[in-house]
């Protein structure tokens, strides 16, 4: 037979006040129970009461003191240092509380400093293109419009895959653009030939054309087959992403929407029932 397994000793002072032991002190204030023990062999925070079974257990000042130990980490102060804050007989319980809320208040108004300087290199990179909009057109063609992106910002904004395309496309150059633009237009072309060609939704040819659409895409942020499934219905929903492919090659629209849906079936995704994932 096994033996039942070693329960934690209830936590009592010697006084009868309640303490706690050190696994329950560490589930308390949200570190491991060797973090406890490593703090109490250097004498940082030591459980100062013991239970009659002899049982060393943390005091509500021990408790304390932990949480002190905590602010202070989190301002990056070494261990050794904070001891020396901690033990100094200079300075009383207030005066520390007044040391920690100062050097708070400093650590958040650094941090506001560095969002207020990422929001600013938001608004620089907004349009995602370090391009000006006489530039984006001269790129994009005369059919290009700088305020899509603002749309774009508008409705994906909050999304993950946003921030993705913002950091990836800060980085990019007009070069870069120009080289996109006519990898883009090849791609195209392509989609366009297999349409008038009658390659068939499914075919292996159609799902290679559909692959590449979605590494398109991805250029800007991980675009999953279920995203590519969602980003075909809008094909459908919107009329302008039907008026950019039908004016390529009238049908194509309709003819991509089906080859992308065919290739996530494909690839074991539902197009009707696939969500942004």
């Amino acid at each position: 037979m096994t033996s039942a397994p070693e329960r934690e000793p209830a936590a009592m002072g010697p006084d009868g006040s309640d303490g706690l032991t050190v696994g329950r002190a560490a589930a308390l204030v949200g570190v491991s129970v060797k973090t406890l023990h490593h703090w109490d062999a250097i004498g940082l925070v030591c459980p100062s009461e013991r239970t009659w079974a002899g049982y060393r257990v943390y005091s509500s000042d021990d408790v304390a003191r932990i949480h002190r130990v905590l602010v202070y980490r989190e301002l990056g102060f070494p261990l050794a240092e904070i001891g020396r804050i901690l033990d100094d007989p200079r300075v009383d319980a207030h005066d520390h509380l007044r040391r920690q809320r100062k050097l708070l208040v400093e650590r958040i108004s650094r941090l506001r400093t560095m969002v207020d300087a990422v929001d600013r290199m938001l608004g620089v990179s907004s349009t995602g293109i370090r391009l000006t909009p006489e530039e984006q057109v001269e790129i994009f063609g005369d059919d290009w419009h700088p305020d899509w992106v603002d749309e774009a910002e508008e409705r994906w904004g909050d999304s993950a895959q946003w921030a993705q395309y913002a950091e990836r496309a800060a980085e990019m150059t007009p070069d870069d653009w120009k080289r996109i633009a006519a990898e883009t237009e090849a791609l195209n072309a392509d989609l366009a030939a297999a349409k008038r060609d009658g390659v068939m939704p499914g075919s292996a040819g159609a799902n290679a054309l559909a692959e590449r659409h979605r590494a398109s895409i991805s250029r800007y942020f991980d675009c999953t087959h279920a995203m590519h499934a969602c980003i075909a219905r809008m094909f459908a929903a919107d009329p302008r992403f039907a008026a950019h492919y039908d004016a390529i090659e009238p049908g194509l629209a309709d003819w991509l929407r089906d080859t992308i849906r065919a290739n996530t079936e494909a690839h074991g995704v539902d197009p009707d029932s696939a969500t942004w994932q």
